[in-house]
């Protein structure tokens, strides 16, 4: 299936996906957003990032601010930082491609920027692996890893593109396509993360999550035979 350019999706609504449905549909569906302290040092870190510029050096060539898409996953956005690093004529150059006004073969290695640490889950994986396979489908290269600079820490985490977190990437693709097509925000369930997001207050997981577990119980009791009504 190839979608349509009017059909794409942000690559960073995965990682939002990932993280939280109900997060995203807050987002995305409702259009509710707020800036905390974590997302404020988010935007800092990403505007040198984001500028659309490209600089070279002895064997790398860095663009900022590339503009990615994927008619197969039904994707577009901006990467951060695509570098692009010159294979060693030593090397295989499977998979590595040419660019125009530079010698050689040269492959792609997508870098995403976020503030913190890394994740124990897959949130930030999934979204610089999304990048890789924007990438891949535009360029025709082969890209095995990338990185996610992690701006607590300020270093980089390597992130190998395997078979598994590709077929994540691309589930989490179609999913992101279902859901918005469904086009109802997911209910609440607070987990010890939820304290850290910015639309906390607006979520409010631990009420909502309560709620919904009230009217459950309730449907369920009126089922229940001595609720029913002779006939």
């Amino acid at each position: 299936m190839m979608y349509h350019e009017d059909d794409y999706l942000p690559i960073a609504a995965l990682q939002h996906l990932s993280f939280c449905e109900r997060q995203w549909g807050l987002i995305y569906l409702e259009n509710v957003w707020a800036d905390n302290i974590l997302t404020a040092d988010g935007k800092n870190l990403h505007e040198h990032a984001d500028e659309e510029m490209t600089e070279s050096r002895v064997d790398v060539v860095i663009a900022r601010g590339l503009r990615l898409s994927s008619p197969k996953m039904g994707l577009s956005g901006i990467a951060d930082v695509v570098e692009f690093h010159e294979v060693p004529e030593e090397e295989s150059h499977d998979g590595a491609i040419t660019l125009d006004g530079l010698s050689g073969k040269w492959r792609p290695y997508p870098v995403e920027y976020k503030r913190g640490k890394p994740k124990l889950d897959h949130c930030d994986l999934v979204q610089v692996c999304a990048q890789a396979l924007c990438l891949e489908e535009m360029t025709g290269a082969d890209i095995p890893e990338g990185a996610i600079y992690y701006g607590k820490p300020k270093k980089r985490t390597i992130v190998r593109f395997d078979d598994k977190l590709r077929s994540e990437t691309t589930h989490l693709a179609e999913r992101l396509h279902r859901l918005t097509k469904i086009g109802r925000t997911p209910l609440a369930k607070y987990e010890k993360k939820c304290r850290s997001c910015s639309i906390y207050d607006y979520c409010l997981p631990k009420a909502t999550y309560s709620s919904e577990k009230a009217r459950r119980y309730i449907s369920s009791a009126l089922k229940e035979p001595h609720y029913r009504e002779d006939k």
